[in-house]
């Protein structure tokens, strides 16, 4: 799930070679941290959201036939 997200994320940015994936299982549930370079952050989120609600629609799908919940979240770049 983690090649399907990075392939997702790394079409949509201009600098594919910043995108970065943390996966960590608790409980049944897989939580996908996304950090992308700071100029890229407004394409993953997209307008009002929508870009950022699309992929976690479609890594749901791949989560669900493994009988497993999926949470995407963004990291936000702490360096000012």
């Amino acid at each position: 799930m983690k090649d399907i997200l990075h392939t997702i994320i790394a079409s949509i940015v201009d600098e594919p070679n910043e995108v970065k994936i943390t996966e960590d299982e608790q409980n049944g549930v897989i939580l996908f941290t996304i950090k992308v370079a700071k100029s890229d952050m407004g394409r993953v989120i997209g307008k009002e959201g929508k870009i950022i609600r699309s992929i976690r629609n479609v890594m749901k799908i791949p989560a669900m036939k493994q009988n497993k919940k999926v949470q995407v979240a963004l990291a936000e770049d702490t360096e000012a």
